[in-house]
């Protein structure tokens, strides 16, 4: 399965390495971007929340542009970005890419052999015929995920100039339930950025800074589930065609790719299964100010802004599960040593003891990228000024569609 395709992008890199590598391919010509307005505030955002762990307290994440824009706007050309890891000063021996040295301390190269049951340790080191599972976890570390919100801060940027915003909060810590509000503020991460745990809920955020609290003195971690809404998105992205082109698809594939997350729902999800129909779809309305949807409305948003696979012109509502970070610093839970079988506790590695409020950050970059690379599907073109002929030709198109037969 492919999820995207008019764009591209990968990452590379090891958590304690010299640095994380962001590729995007397919962003057109001629967008305005410069990584201090938009993209280090996200890498900044995706660093914050209740619970993270001391790594944060050391780096400093900033994007170092490498290629692909010029003067301050993109050249259609791939577009390349380092995060450099601070933390690398204190690992040049363990993660040097020189063969050992000999006469080096072994203690130095930091080598772990008590996979951690819920990790990618140990069907790392048999998928990858490896010992130490340091060679699996640098790399399935969640730390890749910066240079994931690098990529997805790009799509961001070129999702604004059509309309497209993207936010985020959390619904659930550990099991306490946040209230969902009747409306979503404005300036959603505005709003849910000024919480520790990035809730709309004080009286429960208050209780998950407890619950997080608790975690920690119990060694402990504690999980929850997320929210991504996407708003000013037109109908007719994505497609129902063939199964790989349905948007929702894409979006559930991507969101389920971030570490950690167990779950992704769209809408209603998991709650529709358990109501009839008639309390689960939603009534098509006229409305005609809302040229931009061909003059259709919906009195309900229960589909999560996408039918058939298409978008509906409704937010688009994506929520993610993430389990609980699988180091555990007193509770170690049973492991195996991979150098004699015998039977020991998992290993503990720096880590947080809850990192909800940061996926929900990832969660935002990877809607980000599948977004725009669906809106890049429909309205492509290889620069900023064709995409926008193609965008506005469609809506001109809508909006005169008028009510009969066609």
């Amino acid at each position: 399965m492919t999820l995207l395709r008019s764009l591209s992008f990968r990452t590379a890199g090891e958590s304690h390495g010299r640095g994380l590598i962001a590729l995007l391919e397919g962003i057109p010509a001629g967008l305005s971007l410069e990584m201090e307005r938009d993209v280090n505030p996200d890498l900044a955002r995706r660093q914050g929340g209740y619970g993270r762990g001391r790594r944060m307290d050391i780096e400093s994440d900033q994007a170092d542009l490498i290629s692909g824009v010029r003067l301050g706007e993109t050249l259609g050309s791939p577009i390349s970005m380092v995060i450099w890891n601070r933390d690398w000063e204190n690992w040049t021996v363990a993660m040097s890419p020189l063969p050992p040295d000999a006469t080096e301390n072994p203690k130095a190269f930091r080598a772990m052999y008590l996979p951690r049951p819920g990790h990618a340790d140990l069907v790392g080191v048999l998928k990858y015929a490896r010992k130490d599972t340091r060679d699996v976890l640098e790399r399935a570390s969640a730390r890749e995920t910066a240079a994931r919100v690098a990529c997805g801060a790009v799509a961001r940027r070129l999702l604004g100039e059509f309309g497209i915003q993207i936010g985020s909060w959390v619904r659930s810590i550990g099991g306490i339930e946040a209230q969902t509000p009747d409306e979503l503020p404005e300036g959603l991460n505005a709003v849910a950025d000024a919480s520790p745990v990035r809730t709309l809920d004080p009286e429960a955020g208050a209780r998950m800074v407890a619950a997080i609290d608790e975690a920690k003195e119990a060694g402990d971690t504690l999980g929850g589930v997320f929210e991504v809404v996407a708003t000013g998105v037109p109908v007719g992205l994505g497609s129902y065609v063939s199964w790989d082109r349905k948007l929702d698809g894409r979006l559930a594939g991507a969101v389920m790719s971030i570490q950690a997350i167990k779950g992704v729902e769209i809408g209603l999800g998991f709650e529709g299964a358990q109501r009839p129909g008639s309390r689960v779809h939603d009534p098509i309305v006229r409305d005609d100010e809302a040229t931009w949807r061909g003059g259709f409305a919906r009195s309900s948003n229960g589909a999560g802004g996408v039918e058939g696979g298409v978008t509906t012109g409704e937010p688009i509502v994506v929520r993610g599960a993430m389990k609980p970070i699988s180091t555990l610093m007193k509770r170690r839970l049973p492991s195996v040593d991979l150098r004699d079988g015998s039977a020991q506790e998992a290993a503990t590695e720096r880590s947080d003891v809850c990192a909800v409020p940061a996926a929900a950050v990832v969660g935002e970059a990877m809607v980000a990228l599948v977004l725009a690379d669906a809106l890049l599907e429909k309205f492509g073109g290889d620069s900023m000024d064709e995409v926008r002929r193609n965008f506005d030709g469609y809506l001109g198109y809508l909006s005169e569609r008028g009510w009969g037969e066609r």
